[in-house]
């Protein structure tokens, strides 16, 4: 096959815009592995960059998708073989370099993790990108000796793509989930993921004060801005805030005080250049500790014309959990 079906983002004198395409096989960019992309997903980073509502994408055209899994059809890299399942994350695929919303992909085999032999490709996708960094969150809260028998941890942003897989690990480990979320119904489904309590987004997501009552060890924050700056100052002594999300904003307008007067920790987890040995880790943790019964209740399966309709919906907080994207 040297023609392939993809999504093309352009911008010019015409505006931004993102189509479903046609691409020939030598215009895929460098990389010393060529794989058949089979699956992918929609994070909302791919919502912004398919709409363009935020800098994303910095090159263009560009084929969008931050994610994919799928098999090796050729390789001059030494870990992989024709044939090998593969999964990738982040790298700058779909910003700078063509990513995973096509029928064919080249890569650095650098940026590629075997595909974990509990999981067939779809359900790689359905964690994606966004499962991927919540189990990255979690290890970070872990690595800072932080565990259940400390108090509650607060998941914000609970009914997205990063908070429904923290929300699940989370109770697996043994926590107390609080469960932040605007949208009220989705209550049953946070519980059945292992959330004890719901909380409605807006205790958090306006200005606050620079300390208020503690009420977690920890917390898992997707949401950043005034949430990030609430959930901070009502973080217990010497407990720790991973943040790994921006859907309020990118800005936190918190003080000090949490920091020199409770010892709080921030901690930023990046998902996009993470080294390999961590990859691999948290996805040992995800094989480990995520209920495949309650990954396939949080995600829903859609065909490749589908993902610039749900680019839109994942930025209107019309999306549960995750999507997963058959490409073929």
């Amino acid at each position: 096959m040297t023609h392939f079906k993809a999504i093309r983002v352009d911008k010019d004198s015409s505006g931004y815009r993102a189509t479903y395409s046609d691409f020939d096989e030598s215009e895929l960019m460098d990389g010393d592995v060529t794989v058949r992309v089979s699956h992918s997903t929609v994070n909302y980073k791919d919502g912004l960059a398919i709409t363009g509502k935020s800098p994303v994408v910095r090159r263009f055209p560009m084929i969008p998708g931050i994610d994919f899994a799928g098999v090796v059809e050729s390789s001059s890299h030494p870990d992989f073989k024709p044939g090998d399942a593969v999964v990738l994350n982040g790298w700058g695929v779909g910003e700078t370099h063509f990513g995973g919303y096509a029928q064919k992909a080249r890569v650095k085999g650098d940026w590629l993790v075997p595909l974990h032999k509990g999981f067939t490709a779809a359900q790689s996708m359905a964690i994606g990108t966004a499962g991927y960094t919540s189990a990255l969150a979690v290890l970070a809260l872990e690595k800072q000796g932080l565990t259940p028998d400390r108090g509650p941890v607060l998941v914000t942003g609970a009914a997205g793509g990063v908070g429904s897989i923290a929300v699940a690990l989370l109770a697996t480990a043994g926590w107390k989930v609080i469960a932040s979320t605007g949208r009220p119904e989705e209550a049953d489904f946070l519980k059945y993921l292992g959330a004890t309590e719901i909380i409605d987004r807006a205790e958090l997501s306006a200005p606050g004060k620079p300390l208020g009552k503690e009420r977690w060890a920890a917390a898992v924050d997707a949401v950043g801005s005034h949430t990030l700056a609430n959930v901070l100052a009502q973080t217990s002594y010497e407990g720790s805030v991973a943040a790994c999300g921006l859907a309020q904003g990118m800005d936190l307008p918190t003080s000090v005080a949490p920091f020199i007067l409770r010892g709080v920790n921030l901690l930023g987890i990046d998902s996009v250049t993470k080294p390999k040995a961590a990859r691999l880790q948290a996805w040992e943790r995800l094989a480990r500790d995520l209920d495949k019964t309650k990954l396939a209740e949080l995600s829903t399966t859609i065909g490749f014309y589908k993902v610039i309709d749900t680019a839109t919906d994942i930025l209107a907080g019309k999306v549960r959990g995750r999507v997963i994207v058959e490409i073929d």
